[in-house]
């Protein structure tokens, strides 16, 4: 049940994240594209800075994500490998400390021992690095899948905003862009909240809020630029 549990965490953990991608992908291109919009309404200029914005944003996220995640994979398997050595210098003892978790969670000490006795017959280190570090030696974190998973997802938020300057009426342009934009981060905010459990409206507001905040002041910079 642990190891569904941690199976669920991670998959939440890994929609979260990719809806914090687009999130930021909407957010930093929409800054740029509405930004040039105020200094000039030339179509191939808006798309070739929002082509540059995208894939410089997109790739920096990716990379970014890649070395993060490779920081912590490598956390992993530095304590998988000290564990393995506890357990060879003092396996008697690593029973007693895995048995000291399962009391702290709340089993009599008898059946504390047997759980832990039992768990290590069966795999010793997996059942310690799971219980004691939170770390499942057969699954460690993948930074390739991270950082393929962050740019796709601020590639696909990106998206949004770039059309929307390209596609709307010249006159109407950045009131559409904004507009769109503004619905985009009200529902990333409300399903990140969904996500992660928290109040809708404060998320919905926070991310309309800093979309806003961002246009309006690359608008200004761009208008007087």
């Amino acid at each position: 049940m642990k190891h569904e549990d941690n199976d669920l965490g991670q998959k939440l953990n890994v929609l979260r994240a990719g809806v914090l991608g687009a999130n930021d992908g909407i957010v930093s291109i929409a800054g740029i594209v509405i930004g040039v919009a105020g200094a000039t309404s030339h179509t191939a200029t808006l798309l070739i800075s929002g082509l540059a914005g995208l894939v410089a944003g997109a790739l920096s996220m990716g990379g970014g994500e890649y070395v993060s995640v490779s920081t912590q994979k490598d956390t992993e398997k530095a304590v998988v490998e000290a564990e393995k050595i506890r357990l060879k210098e003092d396996y008697e003892g690593e029973i007693h400390e895995l048995a000291h978790i399962y009391m702290k969670n709340g089993l009599s000490e008898d059946l504390s021992q047997k759980v832990a006795v039992a768990l290590m017959n069966k795999d010793a280190l997996g059942a310690h690095t799971s219980a004691e570090l939170g770390v499942r030696p057969d699954k460690y974190v993948n930074p390739w899948h991270a950082a393929f998973s962050s740019m796709g997802s601020f590639a696909l938020g990106a998206i949004l905003p770039l059309l929307s300057i390209l596609l709307a009426p010249m006159p109407i342009r950045v009131p559409f862009t904004a507009i769109a934009v503004l619905i985009a981060l009200g529902m990333t905010g409300f399903i990140s909240a969904c996500l992660g459990g928290a109040p809708k409206w404060p998320a919905i507001c926070r991310n309309i809020f800093v979309g806003a905040l961002t246009m309006a002041i690359t608008f200004t910079v761009g208008r007087f630029m």
